[in-house]
């Protein structure tokens, strides 16, 4: 794709952004500014001077769909990826509050993962969001989170007795962890319990 025709495509989706569409249109223009920024650093930055961070922060409003906020988190994450300037419109523009409520309990996995996602890469290499997410209680979120995914792996993993799970849960008892430690292997025992 062409210079001037990625940025005429990256302004035309952040105008679609503006209030007063329909959730669905929103749903679409943020997940397809995303997929435009993702591993396009200088879309990130035509998208934040456009407008975009803001328009995507403000689709995070309460009340609207689950979709939309999907999808605006997920486009959050892609603008945010290596570029500190986006990380710091975000939180400028209230966006780490808005992420934070996105993490409570009840709310669709997905929702909850994109988040999460864009919380981790808001922070990355920038202290001052990493200040704003515990201010706005993202830690305690995020462990709360984390909790709800691993103990009900790890209490599965007290009591199974499927022939397919013994076998994972008799290598942890033995010691025997995978590459990136216990949390990887709770999660691979839950996976191959529900096989």
């Amino acid at each position: 794709m062409a210079k001037g025709s990625a940025r005429a495509r990256v302004a035309a989706l952040v105008k679609r952004l503006a209030p007063g569409g329909s959730a669905a249109e929103h749903a679409e223009a943020a997940h397809t500014l995303g997929r435009l920024c993702f591993d396009k650093g200088p879309n990130r930055e035509y998208a934040r001077r456009c407008g975009g961070v803001a328009a995507l922060v403000g689709l995070l409003a309460p009340g609207g769909t689950d979709a939309v906020h999907m999808h605006a988190a997920a486009a959050l994450r892609s603008l945010c990826l290596a570029n500190a300037q986006n990380q710091d419109g975000v939180r400028e523009c209230g966006g780490v509050a808005a992420l934070v409520r996105l993490l409570a309990p009840g709310g669709p996995a997905a929702l909850q993962q994109q988040a999460a996602g864009a919380l981790s890469d808001l922070c990355r290499q920038n202290g001052q969001n990493r200040d704003s997410v515990r201010e706005c209680g993202g830690i305690a979120a995020l462990v709360r989170l984390l909790a709800a995914v691993l103990v009900p792996g790890i209490l599965h993993a007290q009591t199974c007795q499927r022939p397919s799970c013994l076998a994972l849960h008799s290598r942890r008892a033995a010691g025997v962890r995978g590459r990136r430690g216990a949390g990887w292997a709770a999660g691979a025992r839950r996976l191959a319990c529900r096989a």
